[in-house]
């Protein structure tokens, strides 16, 4: 990020309506953050959500949608106030981003048809190998458009009067805006993008029209799909509805420019400055992806690589994972427990701080212990409903460190598994990964078993914790400049490069030997003992 701005002349862009404001809709949070024209951070707040299972069916009601954006919103007012005693009024531009793919069907009276299916729903596997076939390409079966089929292949009643299938983030800024549009970075999780259009790819669509099952629905697919836009586009600006939307007491005006929405692999890359070719970033949250931008195309279809693409259009090979950090921070949240029984008074930075670097100095393979952190199914490793496990050999080295890095080692596992598909097979050139995301907080730790596992310098800036709602302001503060008549100077890689990063520091750790060959013999136990993960998901549902 870059150098901080004086008191005064932060107060002054917040309180004359220059700075953006960037919202994210994560698995666990909802965060918002203002932005001066520079990139550096102001203000921030933040609502805590958690998914649920109706009906077999993992979702976020749209009442919570709205309930948690309007509480983060209050939030970042009282940031506001208490750090610069003003208020936010206006904001020059506006952006929102939310977790990627997932289903969301609206009639034509723009009522739900279908409670929302997030990302985490695994069950079309039928409708993705369908696709896979028809279209030459690998169709994950988180997509939206893996999803539309499902309903269409299961005789869904609601399908007949589908007048629009958007994202979350498309969604949101839909009401918040009036425009039914993606960024293109969000539109590639929905449907194959067209490198060189920067629409959906139409021969695709025709394709998809080809098939037997679609032959009697009432609508074209590209009549319900929103429009593609790619990063500084006009997407069109905060309606007076969209901000009492957001914001009921009226502080918050109308008139922002709107960024296009995007998913939050997109605003991991930005917040990260890793939207050229041979540069990548890896997200860990709830859920993991490492984006590579890719500078020439895969040799075939590959089921662990999804083709998405940055905000800007360029294409990139995508990792995937449905775990990450959930069964770590449940551990996380036991030893906390225990802290507290015996009178340790620890704040959660300092716990995780104390038992991560802990954990770095456990062996190098971990000690004969592993872990699969599978809160849900995982693709790439072929489990199709997974259970969180924990295993251990009769002679194992069962110590505190040694259990720290195995689930340190096993937030990852999933993740190296199919970065060695890209790396190793397909040869993908790949100078440096950029890390963003919590579990990078603790200096020196999840980035070390990173580059260890993927045999990779892993860079993390002092921005790793800030995540996409950060990068989401970026991009709006992009279409803001973007929208004026100078502004159509830069790219969005230039923009980053050479506004927003001229003065962050990146700390790299370059793979050790030892923790790459323990991470290496770790994780050939880690997938001898999937069969053990299957039959857990199996048997305990």
């Amino acid at each position: 990020m870059t150098t901080t701005a004086s008191p005064s002349t932060s107060a002054e862009a917040i309180a004359q309506g220059r700075a953006s404001l960037g919202i994210e809709l994560g698995s666990t949070r909802i965060k918002a953050c203002v932005v001066d024209e520079a990139g550096v951070a102001l203000a921030a707040g933040a609502h805590a959500w958690e998914n649920e299972l109706v009906d077999d069916n993992w979702t976020y009601s749209l009442d919570a949608v709205w309930a948690g954006l309007r509480d983060c919103i209050a939030d970042l007012h009282r940031d506001v106030r208490d750090r610069w005693c003003t208020e936010l009024t206006r904001v020059s531009g506006l952006g929102v981003s939310a977790m990627m793919h997932g289903y969301l069907v609206f009639d034509s009276e723009g009522e739900p048809l279908v409670p929302f299916r997030t990302w985490r729903n695994t069950y079309t596997t039928e409708a993705a190998a369908q696709l896979t076939e028809a279209f030459g390409q690998n169709i994950p079966l988180r997509w939206s458009i893996s999803h539309l089929l499902h309903a269409v292949l299961r005789g869904e009643e609601h399908v007949a009067r589908i007048d629009q299938l958007t994202t979350l983030a498309g969604y949101v800024h839909w009401k918040l805006s009036g425009r039914r549009v993606l960024g293109v970075g969000d539109a590639s999780g929905v449907f194959p993008i067209d490198a060189t259009t920067g629409g959906y790819d139409a021969a695709k669509i025709d394709a998809f029209g080809a098939l037997e099952a679609v032959a009697d629905v009432p609508w074209s697919l590209g009549g319900i799909l929103p429009q593609v836009l790619s990063a500084g586009q006009d997407a069109g600006e905060l309606t007076a509805a969209g901000a009492a939307l957001l914001d009921p007491t009226g502080t918050l005006q109308p008139g922002a420019v709107m960024a296009p929405p995007e998913g939050d692999a997109g605003t991991g890359m930005v917040a990260t400055n890793s939207v050229r070719p041979r540069t990548g970033n890896v997200s860990a949250g709830t859920s993991a992806f490492a984006m590579v931008v890719l500078e020439k195309a895969l040799t075939g279809v590959r089921e662990e690589i999804d083709l998405v693409t940055t905000p800007a259009g360029d294409p990139v090979a995508m990792i995937h994972t449905n775990n990450c950090t959930g069964d770590l921070d449940a551990w996380m949240q036991m030893f906390g427990e225990f802290a507290r029984l015996v009178g340790a008074e620890l704040d959660e930075t300092e716990l995780y701080r104390l038992l991560y670097t802990h954990g770095m100095t456990g062996a190098a393979d971990g000690g004969g212990l592993l872990a699969y952190n599978y809160l849900s199914g995982e693709h790439q490793t072929g489990v199709a409903s997974g259970r969180p496990l924990f295993v251990r050999a009769q002679n194992a080295d069962f110590t505190l460190a040694n259990l720290m890095r195995t689930h340190l080692y096993s937030a990852f596992g999933a993740l190296a598994t199919g970065m060695q598909v890209l790396l190793l097979d397909e040869k993908v050139a790949l100078d440096e990964l950029f890390g963003h995301g919590g579990i990078f907080r603790t200096a020196g730790v999840a980035q070390q078993v990173l580059a260890d596992a993927l045999e990779t310098p892993v860079s993390v800036s002092n921005a790793a914790g800030e995540g996409g709602a950060w990068g989401m302001a970026l991009l709006a503060t992009f279409a803001a400049r973007q929208a004026t008549a100078s502004g159509s100077d830069l790219t969005l890689a230039d923009y980053l490069a050479d506004v927003v990063f001229t003065g962050t520091e990146f700390v790299t750790a370059q793979p050790d030997p030892e923790g790459v060959r323990g991470y290496a013999d770790w994780l050939e136990h880690y997938r001898a003992g999937l069969a053990v993960e299957r039959l857990a998901g199996e048997t305990l549902r």
